[in-house]
């Protein structure tokens, strides 16, 4: 497969698993308005809670889109670039390449003053976007190396991946609080429909409750998957920026043999750089449990793909 075939397939995935994150809304709040707050019944069809907790869900990542980016600066400890460094200066000089290679503003660019490989981008779009990189990237790297990372985030950028994932998070975001509503519901002896009024039959309504139970976790596995899609694409799209697969796949080979997390890393900011900066064991295998925690591909099967793309690419 060329990189533009991994492109395209790469967002039809993505379209596919935000359509079934909708449909899953769509379900558990039928289901938490109508059947355990009957709002559905006396408001005339409309779903009371099922918007309430879309509004709450949506204020919040209001606030994090906005100001996520200088949240997430401040916590990683990422610093301007210093330009009485020479590696700092040949840093800038690539990311001004790959933002004209891209047509895209160009970033701004920190530093994190970390020995672990790793970068990352944040921003709400290209005109209000940062890059970031640790100190121990910039130094185990080479140029073509370097230039594969940065059309790395550069995609994700262009791809507007953090709105893309802005949305995935109020979807999740909505699903945990209609289940966790429903389940206090029945806590607290408010659903007091008998069998009949359920359909007519009390294994539909098993089913129902093993919805509310099951759909906090199919919608992290669903967010999960939308993420390493995302990754998957920029990968792709670094390809077509660089026209040299192997310099990204060698730097993901680099970073996969690095031995220490990036220390001022968290869950919260994991999904953002390149490759796990808490090097969990998870995010380098397949099945239900990675499925569900893991925030990035496996990194053999990512540089395998690329590899995939340079020789179809040198082909031609």
């Amino acid at each position: 497969m060329n990189l533009y075939e991994q492109q395209k397939k790469n967002k039809r995935i993505t379209a596919l698993l935000i359509f079934a994150f909708l449909l899953l809304l769509g379900a558990i709040g039928f289901l938490v308005d109508k059947y355990y707050f009957y709002t559905m019944d006396a408001a005339g069809g409309i779903p009371v809670v099922t918007l309430a907790a879309l509004g709450i869900a949506g204020a919040n990542s209001f606030v994090s889109y906005f100001y996520g980016d200088k949240l997430v600066l401040s916590s990683l400890r990422a610093v301007p670039l210093n330009f009485e460094d020479l590696s700092h200066k040949k840093l800038h000089n690539i990311v001004t390449e790959m933002a004209l290679a891209s047509g895209l503003p160009m970033p701004k660019v920190y530093v994190i003053e970390d020995p672990a490989p790793n970068a990352f981008a944040t921003g709400r779009n290209p005109q209000n976007a940062s890059i970031g990189v640790t100190e121990g990237l910039i130094n185990i790297m080479n140029r073509e190396e370097l230039q594969g990372v940065i059309a790395h985030e550069m995609s994700h950028i262009k791809n507007y991946d953090i709105r893309t994932m802005t949305v995935v998070t109020v979807l999740l975001g909505t699903i945990v609080l209609l289940a966790d509503w429903a389940s206090r519901s029945m806590y607290y002896g408010r659903h007091r429909r008998d069998s009949k009024s359920k359909g007519g039959h009390p294994a539909i309504f098993i089913i129902l409750l093993a919805l509310v139970i099951l759909s906090p976790i199919l919608s992290r596995i669903i967010a999960m998957a939308v993420s390493r899609q995302r990754e998957y694409l920029a990968d792709a799209s670094a390809a077509e920026l660089t026209r040299h697969p192997l310099g990204l796949a060698n730097a993901l080979e680099k970073i996969s043999k690095a031995a220490s997390p990036v220390m001022t890393a968290h869950k919260g900011t994991a999904h953002l750089f390149i490759s796990d900066p808490l090097h969990r064991r998870l995010d380098d295998k397949e099945g239900l449990v990675a499925d569900i925690l893991s925030t990035h591909p496996p990194i053999e099967k990512r540089i395998e793909i690329l590899k995939g793309m340079a020789y179809i690419y040198t082909k031609k």
